[in-house]
Order: structure tokens, then sequence, then C-alpha cells
């Protein structure tokens, strides 16, 4: 518990209906009884978890008129006394609402605060304080259902009864350390190294769980290339189901790049519809044509549109070499009009999809294989019902490689000394994506990507 009091507005800027204003710690009623006036008394005689009407006052004037709900510790989101202050949407109002509770002994919270005081005092490990930002950024079904699953401790509880099996051998083994004149026999010896087999296993499981997380978090980027007028833009428009590029006969129409994000079978899309590619015609164009080129090779996805209504050109030849190392499908476009495209044998095939943005031909086959793609290295059980993020996946890595040489040390009948040198590793890295042994530093990593107010 902390001895300090924090507020902040926790609702987003701007007009709106209501507008929350926070405050939690040990003096959060002092500033309640400071700031609110209601018939039925004071904030501080309220019983907890309780809604009030009254006024917002300062110097004696009515400032607005709020209702007031109160949560006794340890009952609340932070385990601390918290009030929340719900008044009307707006800037001002709240902005002038939560001045009045800093003026009368609050603080104005960090980014994050209220949910790092939440971990801090026990009420969510670290993965569920992670969670948090991931259900607020949630853009998909998907991405909701693996935030919850962690905000409700899946990920949590199967990491801590990971944790809690190595340190039962660890402490078999230290008990060999201090007492060396009893042999370790073959049984005990397999029996940890099953016991260690069995917990690799599951984080090798959970790791892969990182490259769909990583989607789900930030989407995937595809990028649309070709020559101008082969289609780019009619098929941005059929994917998103709306006309957000523009779309015309004559060619290098777009001569910079358009983003829109998509949710194609709940995976979220970044969708990059470019300039397209030629010998660039002034220097717009030709700065539009090299944004394309870095677009394509940043991206995850590469669709290659290939106009099957027009001859080859070597200028099709010459695009395929921006995506030689990445994932790419060509789109063999307008395939509703009379085909004229021979590709040459020296043209590197890829997945070809024929389609047709104007009849919607070949859409259902193309969104099939971007979800393919998307999922290609989902291994989501009923055990993994979570993604990991960034933070988590760096943290197993660091945890399987102490547990490989770990399991290595078993095998060769290394000594318990260098076995239990490796098991405090893998232990320490599985502590710090629960929290048992994050750092400061980890911690102020974490909270910093929160918005003020949660």
């Amino acid at each position: 518990m902390t001895d300090d009091t924090i507020a902040a507005i926790s609702t987003p800027t701007g007009e709106g209906g209501i507008a929350i204003v926070r405050v939690s710690g040990p003096s959060a009623f002092d500033v309640a009884d400071a700031v609110f006036v209601s018939k039925r008394g004071r904030p501080s005689t309220f019983p907890s978890h309780t809604i009030h009407f009254g006024r917002i006052r300062e110097k004696g004037n009515s400032v607005d008129q709020v209702m007031l709900s109160v949560m006794r510790a340890p009952r609340t989101y932070t385990t601390e006394d918290l009030i929340e202050i719900n008044c009307h949407g707006g800037a001002l109002t709240a902005r002038t609402i939560l001045s009045l509770c800093l003026a009368h002994g609050a603080r104005l919270a960090e980014p994050g605060e209220f949910t790092k005081r939440a971990f801090l005092n026990g009420r969510l490990d670290l993965t569920q304080a992670e969670a948090v930002i991931d259900l607020i950024q949630a853009k998909t079904s998907r991405a909701h259902t693996a935030a919850v699953n962690a905000l409700e401790g899946h990920l949590g509880r199967k990491l801590g009864e990971a944790r809690d099996q190595l340190i039962s051998i660890a402490a078999h083994i230290e008990a060999h350390i201090d007492f060396p004149e009893d042999d370790i026999d073959t049984g005990t010896r397999n029996q940890w190294l099953t016991g260690t087999r069995d917990v690799l296993a599951f984080l090798e499981r959970l790791l892969a769980t990182s490259a769909e997380g990583k989607i789900l978090r930030h989407g995937l980027a595809i990028t649309i290339i070709g020559r101008p007028n082969a289609g780019k833009s009619s098929l941005m428009n059929a994917l998103l189901g709306e006309d957000r590029a523009i779309v015309t006969p004559i060619a290098g129409t777009t001569r910079d790049l358009i983003e829109e994000a998509a949710n194609i079978r709940g995976i979220p899309i970044r969708l990059t519809d470019t300039a397209g590619i030629r010998k660039a015609r002034g220097t717009i164009e030709e700065l539009g044509i090299h944004r394309s080129h870095l677009s394509a090779q940043s991206s995850d996805l590469v669709l290659h549109v290939v106009d099957t209504s027009r001859p080859f050109t070597p200028a099709d030849l010459r695009l395929t070499g921006l995506y030689t190392s990445k994932p790419a499908i060509q789109i063999l476009s307008k395939c509703d009009l009379a085909p004229r495209l021979r590709l040459p044998p020296s043209f590197p095939r890829r997945e070809q999809i024929p389609v047709s943005s104007t009849r919607g031909d070949g859409l259902e086959n193309l969104r099939d294989r971007i979800e393919g793609i998307a999922c290609a290295a989902r291994h989501v059980t009923s055990e993994m019902d979570s993604f990991v993020n960034d933070r988590q996946a760096d943290a197993l890595r660091r945890g399987i490689k102490a547990l490989t040489l770990c399991e290595s040390r078993l095998t060769d009948e290394s000594t318990p000394e260098l076995v239990a040198q490796e098991l405090r590793a893998g232990l320490d890295a599985i502590g710090e994506i629960t929290g048992k042994t994050a750092t400061e530093d980890i911690l102020e990593k974490v909270f910093s990507t929160f918005c003020i107010g949660k």
C-alpha cells in the first residue's frame, strides 16, 4: 500500500455523455468530503459500493451535478479506498473537478498508476495488468477474448503452476546440495528430468502463441503492389467493402500510400495501397514509388497485383524482387475480362489467385489465404487461450534456454549445483512474466504504455 493519494480523468478527452474522475489512496475520502456536497451527508460516512447524487462545489459555487461512487479498501480495483466522480462529459468540467481534487490533497496519477497499484497491492499479477491494455486496444473479437482470458488469470495461473513445479524440483536439489552424503539415485534424477521437460514443453507451446499474439495486437501489415492501373485500388476497395481509394482508368491515379484498417476473419489488418511502380514521371510520383518500395519491404504480406487483361511487361518481373524473402500472393486481377497475359518461365511464381474486384470473384479465396498466412504459426489449444506479448516472449526464450541447459545437466549427471543454477535462471524468467521477480525497470516499461487514469 502506498501512502499518497492519486487522481486522474479515466475517460477519453473530448465531448461525451459522461466523464469519470477517479481518486485512489488513503486520503480519497478526505478529498471527496472537500469537493462533494449531498443532502445525504459526507462521502466518508457512505457505505462501501454505493453511488450517490450530489454536487461538486468550488468556493460555494456549483461546478456540476454528479454521481459519486464509493468503494472502500480492500474490495476495489487498487485495493485502496477509491471514489469515482461521474460528471457530465466535456473536457472543461472534468478538468475543473480534477483540479479541485488535486487542490485538496491528491496528486496527478502517472500513466497506468491505478493498475500498477493493483499489481503492487496483489490484486493482479503482471500478466493480468498487461491484459488490461490489451483489452482496451483489442480490435477484433479474437483479440478481445484472448485479453479477457488473460485478465481473468488464465495465463498467470498456468505460469504459476509451472513455476511451482520447478520450485518443487529445486527444493529437492537444494536438499541434496545441503546433504551431499545422500546419493541421487537414478529414479530421483529421472523424476526431476521428467518434471523439467514438462515445464519446458509448456513454455515452448506458450512461446508459439507470440506470432499470432503480435498480429492480434498490432495487425497484419499487407502491402498491395503492382504496375499502374493493374487494379490495386479496386482490390483495396473490394477488401474494405467501401470506396476508400480513388479508381479511374488513368494510370498513376494513386501517387502516395493509402492506409486503412480492416478486419478479415477476426484478424486486424493494416492494408496499404501503393503508387503504381514504373519509371517516375515527376518528383511527386518518384516519392510515391519510393514509399511503395519501403512499404513492401516492411510489410508482413505482399499482394502483387498482375493485370491479366494486358500483355506481360518486364516491369511485372522486376516487381517480384520486392518480395523474394517474405510471404506473397500474386493476384491475377480483372479475371472477368478477356485474358491477354502470358507469364514467361522466368517469372517467379508464388501462390496465385484470380480475382475480379468488380464482380467479387476470388475475394473469399483471398480472405481464406490471408487468414491462413496470419495464423500459420498458431498453436492455440484449449490449454493456450491467451497470447504472449513481446516482453513475455523474451522472458520465455530465456526460460527455455535455461531449462534446456538444466535438462542437459540432468541427462549427463552433472553436479546438483550446476542443475540448481539453471533451474534458478528458469524460475527467474517465469517470475519476470508474472511479476514475481520483475525489476522496477520492467514495471516502468510495462505501465508507461498505459494512459493516465487507468
